[in-house]
C-alpha cells in the first residue's frame, strides 16, 4: 500500500462540498461589496453584494464583522478562481419562504419596515422575501398618499401566498378592521342612553351626521340636531368639529344620537309665555294653502289659520305674508299636551274695534248728559 502524499493527506482533510449544499463558515475578511468566509473547504467563501442582500450599493462592512458565524448556500464550487460562491440572500429566501408560508397557514401577525412605494401599493421584506401589500388593503380607508408609509414599521397578515408565482399578498387593513370591530365592541358595552358625551363630526349628510365617539360612530339626525328647524346639517356643522350630544339610543351596532337636551326644550314654561291671550311676535317660517306657520320661539311653532291673516278674505296666505316676515299676532288656543298653538290677527283688530266703539258709547252718554243738564 502507497503512502499518501503531503497534499494528498491535506486534501483528504477537508470535507467535500457540493452545488446547493448549505455550508457555515466564520467571516475572515469583510469588504464594502464582498465577504470572505472559512467553510472549512480547501477554498474560502465568497459572498458578493449582490448574494448577501436586495439592498443596494450597502456597504456589507456595515452589517457584517469579522468573527461572525453565517450559514450560506454553496452556489459554484468553483467561481473560476479557485474560490467558492455562496449566496447569503437565497438560503434566507428559503427559510423566509418556509417561515411565511407557516404565518399563512398560521394566520400569524406580522411585523415589517415599509422598504418600496409603489403606484398601486408597498413593500416590505422579511429574510429577504419581498411582500408587496396593495393600496386597497393598506389601510381601512382611502389612502391618497401612500409615501406616508415609507419606513414606517407597520403589522399585518399574508393573504396569499403563492411563491412559485412570486406573489405573497399581505393585508394591513384586515387586522385595522378588526382591532377597530374589538374596539367598537368594548365601547358599546360602555355607552348607555341618556350618557352625554364629546365627539368629533366625521362626516356630513344631507341626513345628518356621523359623529366619532372614540372608535365608534354615532348618528345625529337632522331631526335630532336643535330643538329648532333645521335645513342643512352642512349649515350647523363642520367636519373635525367638537360636538356635545346625548346618546337616544343604543343597539348591537348602531347608536342613535341627539342634541335635543331636555332642559333646553324650549315648550319648557310655554304655557305662561304663550297663554291664550297673549299677544305674541313671531316670524313666518312656512305656509301652506290652509295657513301659515309662525315660529314663536326656536322649536315652538304656531298656526295662523288663513281665516285669522285679516278682517277681509283672502284666498291663501301668501297673498298676504313672505317667509321670513315678522308678524304680531294674539293667541287664541294653547294646547299644552299636543303641543299645539293656534294665533289670529283678526282677534286683534276685532278686540281693537270692540274698544273704539266702547268709547264712542261713553262720550255719547256723557253728551246726552250734559245736554239734559
Amino acid at each position: 500500500m502507497s503512502e499518501m502524499s503531503f497534499e494528498q493527506m491535506l486534501e483528504e482533510s477537508f470535507k467535500t462540498i457540493r452545488n446547493g449544499e448549505v455550508v457555515e463558515g466564520v467571516v475572515i475578511d469583510v469588504k464594502p461589496d464582498e465577504i470572505v468566509l472559512n467553510i472549512g473547504y480547501k477554498s474560502d467563501g465568497i459572498i458578493t453584494r449582490n448574494e448577501y442582500t436586495n439592498e443596494p450599493n450597502v456597504d456589507l462592512t456595515t452589517l457584517v464583522s469579522v468573527g461572525d458565524t453565517l450559514e450560506s448556500k454553496v452556489i459554484k464550487v468553483n467561481d473560476g478562481e479557485g474560490q467558492v460562491l455562496l449566496s447569503y440572500k437565497r438560503l434566507a429566501a428559503e427559510k423566509g419562504s418556509r417561515r411565511l408560508q407557516e404565518a399563512f397557514e398560521n394566520e400569524e401577525v406580522l411585523t415589517a419596515k415599509v422598504s418600496q412605494v409603489l403606484e398601486g401599493g408597498v413593500c416590505v421584506v422579511i429574510d429577504e422575501t419581498r411582500i408587496f401589500i396593495p393600496a386597497s388593503l393598506v389601510s381601512d380607508t382611502y389612502e391618497k398618499d401612500l409615501n406616508k408609509f415609507k419606513d414606517q414599521e407597520i403589522e399585518f397578515v399574508i393573504t396569499e401566498f403563492e411563491p412559485r408565482k412570486r406573489r405573497i399578498i399581505g393585508n394591513r387593513k384586515k387586522l385595522l378592521v378588526a382591532k377597530k370591530e374589538q374596539q367598537q365592541k368594548e365601547l358599546l358595552e360602555t355607552l348607555h342612553a341618556g350618557d352625554v358625551i364629546e365627539g368629533v363630526v366625521k362626516n356630513i349628510t344631507d341626513f345628518g351626521a356621523f359623529i366619532d365617539l372614540g372608535g365608534v360612530d354615532g348618528l345625529l339626525h337632522i331631526s335630532e340636531m336643535s330643538w329648532g328647524r333645521v335645513e342643512s346639517p352642512k349649515k350647523v356643522f363642520t367636519v373635525g368639529e367638537k360636538v356635545r350630544v346625548f346618546i337616544k339610543s343604543v343597539s348591537e351596532t348602531k347608536i342613535a344620537l341627539s342634541r335635543k337636551f331636555p332642559e333646553e326644550n324650549p315648550w319648557n314654561g310655554a304655557a305662561e309665555r304663550f297663554a291664550a291671550g297673549t299677544i305674541v311676535k313671531g316670524r313666518v317660517a312656512r305656509m301652506t294653502d290652509f295657513g301659515a306657520f309662525v315660529e314663536l320661539a326656536p322649536g315652538v311653532d304656531a298656526l295662523l289659520h288663513v281665516s285669522q291673516i285679516a278682517r277681509e278674505h283672502i284666498e291663501k296666505p301668501a297673498d298676504v305674508l313672505k317667509i321670513g316676515q315678522e308678524i304680531e299676532a294674539k293667541v287664541v288656543d294653547f294646547n299644552d299636551e299636543e303641543k299645539k298653538i293656534s294665533l289670529s290677527i283678526k282677534a286683534m283688530f276685532t278686540a281693537d274695534e270692540a274698544d273704539t266703539e266702547e268709547i264712542a258709547d261713553v262720550n255719547i252718554e256723557e253728551a246726552a248728559s250734559e245736554a239734559g243738564e
